[in-house]
């Protein structure tokens, strides 16, 4: 399933969703496994400055307008393993 709104002209470059893809499915594979809270922290805190930075458009798309997308510690786990899910059908 893609993301709501996805049809290819939204202004998200085929680049923009490989650099992603690419950083988050590096991250998810190790946060999903770390026994390490101060690793996935550390994952958290990478995810969410990309996030912050990277093109409105495809933040928006995978987002579906949920606040706090990437950015919210209860629900990162959810919300990286989405994402990585979701871009990895962009490609």
């Amino acid at each position: 399933m893609r993301p709501v709104g996805f049809d290819g002209a939204d202004g998200v470059s085929k680049d923009s969703v490989e650099v992603a893809h690419s950083f988050f499915h590096q991250k998810w594979n190790i946060y999903k496994s770390s026994t390490m809270e101060w690793q996935k922290d550390d994952i958290e805190q990478a995810i969410a400055s990309y996030a912050a930075t990277m093109p409105a458009a495809l933040y928006g798309m995978l987002s579906c307008g949920r606040e706090g997308f990437l950015q919210t510690h209860a629900t990162f786990a959810d919300d990286l393993q989405y994402a990585t899910q979701a871009l990895e059908k962009l490609l």
